[in-house]
């Protein structure tokens, strides 16, 4: 069995978004597998510029992923049976995949694994550079490029895998587990931002079940790795909804 990370960077976070640039990395081995740009079909946006400062110039040129040498064997590593992938907030990245026809079977998404060993929700997010930081993990990457992503990732996985273990027993325990945790979504149960944040949603839904319909449709307009606050959202709001 092979351990893969990866991490993508984007046009954007819309339905029609699509990725430009890939990066991956298999465990314990220093060299990426891959670490590339690809000219997208759709415009970078300004907003994903100023997060991950890959310009149109720089893809100027380059292949669209379909079209480059590697996307065949990428492919089939992707959709192999001997290879567990590792991503952050995987739902956004597999999306994008799936754009590009690609279809993994076996999945961890480390922020799930990071929201399942916080039982208590005492954290305030789980996003990858603020777990990074809190966990002190000793990493010399950049941040969101997809590579920096990439090593901090699995720095990442690590730490929190030898959670699973001791919780687990064995390897194999604590990796069907993970991959379980990974294949469910999220139910949350405290708003993390806005005018809420810190409040728990049940109290919400008897105080201000208008703003969790707002929040709602908001994250249904752009919904690539919303999935488990939409899901969350209607769970709460489920007797309003019928």
């Amino acid at each position: 069995m092979r351990i893969i990370f990866f991490d993508t960077e984007t046009t954007g976070n819309s339905d029609t978004d699509r990725l430009c640039q890939l990066a991956m990395k298999e465990h314990y081995i220093d060299e990426p597998l891959v670490n590339a740009l690809y000219k997208p079909p759709v415009p970078i946006s300004i907003e994903s510029m100023a997060i991950h400062h890959i310009t149109e110039k720089m893809v100027t040129g380059k292949l669209a992923f379909r079209e480059s040498p590697e996307y065949s064997s990428l492919k089939d590593l992707f959709e192999s049976d001997e290879v567990v992938l590792i991503a952050h907030n995987a739902a956004f990245d597999l999306a994008m995949l799936a754009r590009e026809g690609i279809h993994p079977k076996r999945v961890i998404c480390t922020y799930k694994l990071a929201y399942a060993l916080d039982p208590n929700d005492a954290l305030p997010n789980y996003r990858l550079q603020y777990l990074r930081y809190l966990l002190d993990l000793d990493v010399e990457a950049e941040a969101h490029d997809a590579l920096g992503d990439v090593l901090v990732l699995e720095a990442l996985y690590d730490r929190l895998s030898q959670k699973m273990l001791k919780r687990h027993g064995t390897e194999e325990s604590a990796l069907d587990a993970m991959l379980a945790i990974s294949a469910q979504p999220l139910l949350f149960t405290t708003i993390r931002f806005g005018k809420y944040k810190g409040q728990r949603i049940e109290d919400i839904v008897k105080t201000d079940s208008s703003y969790l319909h707002w929040l709602l449709e908001q994250k249904k307009q752009a919904p690539i790795g919303e999935e488990d606050w939409i899901y969350t959202l209607e769970h709460f709001l489920k007797p309003q909804l019928i």
